[in-house]
């Protein structure tokens, strides 16, 4: 064996068969052996965790929306990027809208290529979007390397980006699979939204019932029923309505090809407790019940949803209307990049949940859908991406931590479970203050598989 560049030693590590003792060796920014604790290969430098540390798999998050350029004050690159390097996060994709111009041609996608070179400090991939007036452009955008494509059911509140009808999902599916791509959707019925009264109030049960559940269960069956008659692969994002997963574990068992995710808020925060006028927890679709909320544990546990991911959605304070505290006015986000996994964590260490669980739904899971076969795992031939994780460790989260541009967000105060206290990127440590060096990866890079049909297997 040729000299290593790292050698990393971990009486826990989360590896693809589960946790036990290991030693990482790295070279040339590549896990080249996996071996027993014990082992020394000769390597330029030794690092050993130490006992309350875990080797954790770089994480994988495929929502997130960065609003550079046109809307750099929002979020941008640079402060996206370090806010999810410091969670843990080695490995982001960005959505195709809250930029100008949206991600939904090459000069589009050019521009926001060139926006984030040079100011990543993890890797970054890219969804186009499908919107009524593109399906033509949705080749060109495949060959030039997004990882897939995204539309909404329902207004977006984005003129550069409006939501498609059922009728035209089907068409966008079918240039889809065409292609070998995946189709990703924001799955809330426009018909359903528009027949619900606006809301104008300070009272979270006024939002609460202006995005019914019944928005989700309709455009989600209508998912089904386009991917199962196109057969292209369908991904329903941030799943909020556990009232759909019957008939998303209905569609699954039948092989219709469909994968879903929720997000940290779902899990963890509950309509019941959400103040009125507390518009930092306001998104959609919304966080709901209590009960809902342990529906969606056991969606994770059986297999129904695949995987955890942020939507990280930010905005500048004003535009979350905190003096007034309207959630009819307010922007529908949450800024969660830099806390998803300890607040994932510590929900999930309460339920009897390990560490593998988190890795297989926070990276395994979100590398496989976008076709990341060199992401989410420790294992030869991978990226060398991972991060030291002190999972015992509880901190109390302060404005001043966090490295999101803005720093709102719905946990602030919470005490939470679970501290990156180290994020390598190719096998080298991330300086959250030094020289970018993540970088940004196409559709080629990625290495999809044209012949993946085992919906269970990637989702």
């Amino acid at each position: 064996m040729e000299q290593l560049d790292l050698l990393i030693k971990a009486r826990r590590a989360i590896l693809p068969d589960g946790e036990r003792p290991a030693a990482i060796g790295i070279r040339n920014g590549h896990i080249t052996a996996v071996t027993d604790f014990e082992a020394m290969p000769v390597a330029s430098k030794v690092v050993t965790l130490a006992d309350d540390e875990v080797l954790m798999p770089g994480l994988v998050d495929s929502h997130v929306h960065i609003c550079e350029p046109g809307n750099t004050e929002w979020e941008g690159f640079l402060t996206a990027t370090r806010a999810a390097a410091a969670g843990g996060i080695t490995t982001l994709v960005d959505m195709p809208l809250d930029s100008v111009p949206t991600t939904v041609s090459l000069a589009a996608l050019a521009a926001k290529r060139a926006a984030a070179e040079g100011q990543c400090h993890v890797d970054v991939g890219f969804w186009g979007g499908a919107i009524p007036s593109n399906l033509a452009d949705l080749p060109a955008l495949h060959f030039a390397g997004v990882l897939g494509f995204k539309s909404f059911l329902c207004d977006t509140g984005t003129d550069d980006f409006p939501h498609i009808t059922p009728r035209h999902m089907k068409e966008v599916m079918r240039v889809v699979r065409e292609l070998g791509s995946i189709f990703i959707v924001h799955a809330e019925s426009n018909d359903v939204l528009a027949a619900v009264p606006a809301v104008h109030t300070c009272r979270y049960s006024d939002y609460l019932a202006s995005r019914p559940r019944g928005a989700e269960n309709l455009a989600i069956a209508e998912v089904i029923e386009a991917a199962r008659v196109t057969g292209a692969r369908a991904h329903v994002l941030h799943l909020s309505s556990a009232d759909a997963l019957p008939m998303i574990a209905s569609a699954i068992a039948d092989g219709v090809h469909l994968s879903v995710e929720t997000c940290p808020h779902y899990l963890v925060l509950c309509a019941e407790e959400i103040p009125d006028g507390a518009t930092a927890a306001k998104v959609g679709p919304p966080v709901r019940e209590r009960s809902n909320r342990e529906k969606l544990w056991d969606g994770l546990r059986d297999g129904t949803l695949s995987m955890i991911v942020s939507d990280h959605s930010p905005c500048t304070p004003a535009m979350k209307e905190l003096d007034s505290g309207d959630f009819g006015a307010a922007w529908g986000g949450i800024s969660s990049l830099q806390l998803g996994l300890p607040v994932a964590w510590s929900e999930a260490r309460a339920r009897g949940h390990s560490l593998v669980d988190i890795a297989s739904w926070m990276a395994l899971k979100p590398a496989a859908l976008a076709g990341l076969e060199r992401k989410g795992r420790l294992a030869i031939g991978c990226d060398a991406d991972f991060s030291i994780f002190a999972p015992e460790e509880s901190f109390v989260v302060e404005a001043g931590t966090l490295h999101h541009r803005h720093r709102l967000t719905p946990y602030l105060g919470h005490s939470l479970y679970g501290a990156v206290r180290q994020t390598y990127l190719a096998g080298r440590p991330v300086d959250l203050m030094g020289r970018p060096r993540g970088k940004l990866l196409s559709r080629a890079e990625a290495q999809i598989a044209e012949n993946n049909a085992n919906t269970r297997k990637w989702g």
